[in-house]
């Protein structure tokens, strides 16, 4: 493959007045949707770690890889995952949704169980060109071993962000040393972005690979 497509998705569920079997019922259901012929990777899960320059508070996360848009598409209608959507319609208070090509396809497309994704999520100024957003992720990319990054092709649920990236790692000292990098480079990119949201989540054991 020369390429793939990466679905993030971040949920805001109700998890004061709903029975937490309702959660797990939607975070299992959604991690059995692995198994779907279209999906490379996906994992759902509680979010271990989030941080926002404007006020978030998004609860679970789900990140799934798939060989092409239309494969996501399919994946989209398919019959379970529209009933797990129906079903946990009354549990989700907020979602947002970013999609993205990533032409560097990581080594392994499905992290094992215990892996800790991150997952970087950019708001860009209005009127920023074209130019600008090739820079961040050109930065992005040179960086960082193992990212994919991408502009955003689903504007509709994605609340104004417009590049993602993600990248998995062995445990959370390895994220640190990694922010501790991002830090020398940041002011390259800062002047172009408008909010950030970066979230950390470790890979369920319920997560498994299907390829």
């Amino acid at each position: 493959m020369s390429s793939i497509v990466e679905h993030v998705v971040l949920f805001k569920l109700n998890d004061d007045d709903v029975d937490s079997n309702k959660i797990n019922s939607m975070v299992n259901g959604l991690n059995k949707l692995v198994n779907l012929n279209q999906v490379l990777h996906l994992s759902c899960g509680s979010i271990h770690r989030l941080s926002s320059t404007t006020a978030s508070d998004f609860t679970h996360v789900l990140h799934s890889r798939y060989r092409s848009k239309e494969d996501l598409n399919a994946y989209a209608i398919h019959p379970d995952h529209v009933r797990v959507v129906k079903e946990s319609e009354s549990i989700r208070e907020d979602i947002m949704a970013v999609d993205w090509i990533a032409d560097q396809v990581p080594e392994t497309l499905a992290p094992p169980p215990g892996s800790v994704g991150k997952i970087t999520l950019l708001k860009l100024k209005e009127n920023v060109s074209d130019e600008p957003k090739l820079e961040i992720m050109e930065v992005i990319k040179e960086k960082f071993q193992g990212i994919t990054v991408g502009e955003n092709f689903s504007p509709g649920r994605a609340k104004g962000f417009s590049i993602g990236s993600v990248s998995y790692f062995r445990d959370l000292g390895e994220i640190e040393a990694v922010d501790a990098q991002m830090m020398l480079h940041e002011d390259k990119i800062r002047d172009y972005i408008d909010d950030t949201i970066v979230v950390e989540f470790v890979v369920p054991s319920s997560s498994s690979q299907a390829i």
